[in-house]
């Protein structure tokens, strides 16, 4: 039976089989429900494993038991024969006694060797099934460990495949062309700010040739009307005072 349940995770959704091979997500929750049955069945065999072991303990405390039961029946019939001989008792009943005695002996005898056997059976019973439960121990281990690396190889496909989608719809042709078209955008507004700078730059010269222009006129004027104004105080070029 413990062996029957080591191969149950591979035969787990077989009727699903088909369906279910290009769907990551399926065989992990087919995986996940193996385990938690393997582990269901492994508390079972644990519980069974206790209740042999129980077994195996009684049938030793009985092999002690009859063992002691045997000797004990022997001496009291060694003790009868004793007292008959001393007098005690009479021969007929020490030799009736000694018999019931020998003949419990002899029973417990057989209760003993029968403990002796069935111990033995349940040793071995133990010893299978407890190498049974540590090689589906060892194959829940392996699962679960299996199970995590697919799993993460999962979440590695799955990233890589959106990565991949993503780019396969990418247009390349269309993206050349929208950054052409971009250039071109902007070496267009760069020549127009120069070109406004340009602008700019004449008409400021323009202006500084017309104030050049007219710097000797105003100081000539200037002049003019500083003479004319000496002239109403009646100051003359020496700096006197006109009479």
């Amino acid at each position: 039976m413990i062996m029957n349940i080591l191969r149950r995770l591979f035969t787990i959704g077989k009727a699903e089989a088909n369906s279910a091979v290009d769907k990551l997500e399926d065989p992990i929750k087919m995986t996940e429900q193996g385990i938690r049955d393997l582990k269901e069945d492994l508390d079972k065999a644990l519980h069974a494993l206790a209740e042999v072991k129980a077994l195996s303990i009684r049938a030793r405390n009985d092999i002690e038991l009859f063992e002691d039961k045997s000797k004990d029946y022997e001496q009291k019939a060694i003790l009868l024969l004793q007292q008959a001989q001393k007098g005690e008792l009479s021969a007929e009943e020490a030799d009736r006694l000694a018999s019931e005695a020998l003949v419990k002996k002899e029973e417990n005898l057989k209760h003993l060797e029968r403990s002796k056997s069935e111990k033995v059976k349940f040793d071995e019973s133990i010893e299978n099934m407890d190498g049974n439960i540590k090689r589906l121990r060892s194959q829940i281990s392996q699962y679960e460990n299996e199970l995590r690396t697919l799993k993460a190889r999962v979440k590695v496909s799955s990233a890589t495949k959106n990565i991949n989608k993503q780019m396969a719809q990418i247009d390349s042709s269309s993206t050349v062309s929208m950054l052409e078209r971009m250039k071109e955008k902007v070496a267009q507004e760069e020549a127009l700010a120069e070109s406004y700078g340009e602008i700019a730059n004449e008409s400021r010269s323009v202006d500084d040739e017309i104030n050049k222009a007219l710097e000797g006129a105003s100081a000539s004027k200037a002049g003019d009307e500083l003479a004319e104004l000496k002239k109403k105080l009646g100051i003359t070029p020496e700096g006197g005072n006109a009479e």
